[in-house]
């Protein structure tokens, strides 16, 4: 694979219903969406979608209520089913050929939900760590974990939420990135995940946790489906649930480099693995 294209990618906007959806394209040939999770945007894919720009077209775009993707009026509450339709309408206006599909955490449900609905225009999903903790044996346990974060923010705000969240995702809680110090984009990304992580703990870490997948149909659709972990998130609460998928669905789990947000201090051995798996 050759290095990380150093190009500015193309930007644009789809209109959706309750909603305008901020894009950016990277490369040319096979479409691959890639779809970020809870407070991240299409920023956070900068280094892996720069990586595979040589091989495909890489997609990557801002989830409505997201950074710079607004909702027609107030803040909503996320709805999986609403964002994969987002999902769909986005592929529709650029390619009329099936794509391969990424998605992380929260994206990876949506990515999950699309390949279910609409398995016509998706080649293959890679759902990374999905955070589909209804499916768990001990799901009344996270449930209510989940309800103590969101009611921690509710009293004392984003900090000390998500200082107990990212401590049971397996994620780096030492706090936010300054914001001095660094490339422009960088902390244009940093400042925007900032404002995101409000949205996320108000409006989607209970809605699309409390989600669950249709099993039924992805039994249907396994052979376009290639389960994704971190490796350095056994252990953690991310990466149980596609060990419930794949034991149900009799496929494999592929892990690759970091933890539940690998894809940005790995980047390049991220997207090579990715690159790999989608190629199998």
């Amino acid at each position: 694979m050759n290095a990380p294209s150093t190009n500015a990618p193309r930007t644009d906007t789809l209109k959706v219903p309750g909603a305008t959806l901020h894009y950016e394209i990277r490369g040319s040939g096979p479409v691959l969406l890639m779809i970020h999770g809870g407070s991240g945007d299409a920023g956070v894919f900068e280094g892996v979608a720069g990586a595979l720009a040589d091989r495909c077209t890489v997609v990557t775009y801002d989830r409505r209520g997201n950074s710079r993707s607004p909702v027609d009026g107030p803040p909503q509450d996320m709805s999986v089913e609403t964002d994969s339709e987002d999902a769909r309408l986005l592929l529709a206006a650029l390619t009329d050929e099936p794509a391969d599909v990424f998605g992380s955490s929260s994206g990876a449900i949506v990515a999950l939900d699309l390949l279910t609905r609409h398995p016509d225009r998706v080649r293959i999903a890679v759902p990374h760590e999905p955070p589909l903790f209804g499916v768990l044996p001990d799901a009344e346990e996270h449930v209510a974990f989940l309800r103590n974060v969101h009611a921690i923010y509710l009293r004392d705000g984003v900090g000390p939420a998500m200082e107990v969240f990212g401590a049971r995702m397996g994620l780096d809680t030492e706090g936010p990135l300054p914001h001095t110090g660094l490339p422009p984009r960088i902390r244009d990304l940093v400042t925007r995940m900032s404002a995101n992580t409000d949205h996320f703990l108000a409006h989607e870490l209970l809605p699309v946790t409390n989600h669950l997948p249709d099993l039924t149909a992805l039994a249907a659709v396994t052979p376009q489906l290639a389960l994704a972990g971190g490796r350095d998130s056994r252990g953690f609460l991310p990466y149980l649930p596609n060990t419930v998928l794949a034991t149900r669905l009799g496929i494999s789990i592929t892990d690759f480099p970091g933890n539940h947000a690998g894809y940005l201090p790995h980047a390049p051995a991220f997207a090579t693995q990715l690159a790999t798996l989608l190629t199998r």
